[in-house]
Formats: C-alpha cells, structure tokens, sequence
C-alpha cells in the first residue's frame, strides 16, 4: 500500500519536523491540499508553502487542487516542485486538456471525485490516468467521518481498470485509519491518504507502518 500522509493535519508551526518524521517513516508520498474558499468552504496553503516544501525533501508531492479552474496553474504547481497534479473533475470544464498539460509539463496526473460523482464519469479518460484519487468525505476538511459508501465505489472503479487493462492508481481521502484503510484495501484501493490519524497519533511513525501493511 502506498501511503500519501496529509500536511493539513500536520503541526503548521513545525511542518520541516513533519517532513523529517515521514522521510524516517514508511510514507511514500507528502499529500499537499490547496484549497480557495471558492471550490471548498476553506482556505489552506498555496504554492509558496509547497515550493518551500520541495527544497527540503526528496519525496513526491501529491499535490491536490480544490480550487477553481486548477488549469490554469499547471505551470505554478511544476514550478512549486509537484511530482502529482490531481484535480477535481467537477472543477474541470474541459478536462481532457487539463490532463494533456499536466503530462506535458512533466508531472503524473490525477483526477479526484467528490463523494456524490460517479465513477463513471471518467469512462472516457481513465486510461489517460495515472491516478483517480475517491473522497470519501466531502472536501475541504479534516477530520471527518469516512463515508461507507466509498467502498462500493472503489469496486467499481477497479473492475473499469482492470477491465480496461489500465496502470491507473486508485487513492481514496477522507477518514482513513487502519481500519477503513483496511476495507479501502480489500476492495482493491493502491494509495491511501491519511490526515488526523496519523499526525494525531501517539506514534505517527507506526501508524504509517500500519497502513503500509495493509
């Protein structure tokens, strides 16, 4: 399992403590959400912070745009340091385009559903992708509830790669512990994005290994 920890819920007062942690760790990835006000009802941090980011660490930066017309930023997230660009498909008007560029400036691309968007519709662009990340709660905050619902929608998604004979990744955000990671991963989830329990957790170091295990 791939394990991509959430700076959201990190310490903001100590986030280079925080990288240190996860290079010592079993993470794979940083997931970094930038969030607007407008495309969700919060506000976080931009690309500064991100850029900040990349020049003390090595691992892949997944980062995640709930914001507004996210082509238009292609240019600033690769600049930012970015090895992930993933966008919501509801946020998209023409989103083939939007993939097209992400790959062109050199980042793997990704597209995020919000909790009541089908999978379906990415049957025409699934191939294109290297990942599709699955809320499983409604964007914009951390520490919700994980919505059971998501399970089914992971099945679905993984019977439509694997029917296709696609190599794209499926990420599930929001709420995720070992024990909906768990279920995440039985019903063919490959990356796991976790906030609150891990930068909440007495050890967050063995946390990440646990959902790495699974």
């Amino acid at each position: 399992m791939i394990v991509s920890p959430s700076l959201l819920a990190a310490d903001f007062n100590n986030l280079a403590g925080a990288v240190s942690m996860l290079e010592n760790s079993k993470a794979d990835w940083i997931h970094c959400d930038v969030m607007d006000g407008v495309f969700v009802p919060n506000i976080s941090f931009g690309f500064p912070v991100i850029k900040a980011l990349s020049t003390i660490t090595d691992m892949p930066l997944d980062v995640h745009l709930m914001i507004v017309d996210p082509g238009r930023y292609v240019d600033a997230v690769r600049d930012a340091g970015a090895g992930i660009m993933n966008v919501h498909q509801e946020a998209c008007t023409h989103l083939h385009r939007v993939v097209d560029a992400i790959k062109q400036a050199g980042m793997k691309a990704a597209v995020t559903l919000n909790p009541a968007t089908p999978v379906s519709t990415l049957t025409d662009i699934l191939g294109d992708l290297d990942m599709v990340l699955l809320m499983s709660v409604n964007p914009g905050f951390g520490g919700q509830k994980f919505i059971p619902r998501t399970i089914e929608k992971i099945r679905a998604l993984r019977s439509m790669i694997d029917a296709g004979g696609y190599d794209t990744l499926i990420q599930v955000d929001g709420g995720i512990d070992t024990v909906t990671g768990a279920l995440c991963a039985e019903a063919g989830a490959d990356v796991l994005v976790a906030g609150s329990a891990v930068f909440k957790a007495a050890d967050p170091a063995r946390e990440i290994a646990a959902l790495a295990a699974l």
